[in-house]
């Protein structure tokens, strides 16, 4: 198997770019939580090294996403930018729609949600 790295090191490279500026965070600042510097942020963003699955876990529970935000959803060849893929906000709406107890402010959510779509 072929340690060099391919597409998908390139679209993780570029997934992780992304959340981490929709998260606000610097290459440095993500560097520095993660103890390394960040020259080596920008290797792994630029898809030049590939991510462990260790150094994966680590980025996600730094970013506070899911690991699979990463990966894309089809083939590489098939699938659209990160950018235009499955919106993190999307995902972080549905995740933490259902900690909203109380029942009318969860429809003023959906409806706001359903408003703004349709604009």
């Amino acid at each position: 198997m072929s340690r060099q790295c391919g597409e998908v090191d390139q679209w993780v490279g570029r997934s992780v770019a992304a959340i981490r500026q929709q998260r606000g965070l610097s290459q440095t600042a993500l560097a520095k939580a993660l103890g390394l510097s960040f020259q080596q942020i920008q290797k792994y963003e630029g898809g030049q090294n590939r991510l462990s699955a260790g150094r994966l876990f680590e980025l996600a529970t730094v970013l506070e996403c899911e690991i699979a935000d990463f990966f894309p959803r089809q083939a590489p060849d098939e699938a659209p930018s990160p950018v235009g893929a499955v919106p993190l906000e999307g995902r972080i709406l549905v995740q933490n729609f259902g900690r909203i107890h109380d029942r009318a402010v969860r429809r003023s959510v959906a409806h706001i949600v359903q408003t703004l779509a349709q604009t």
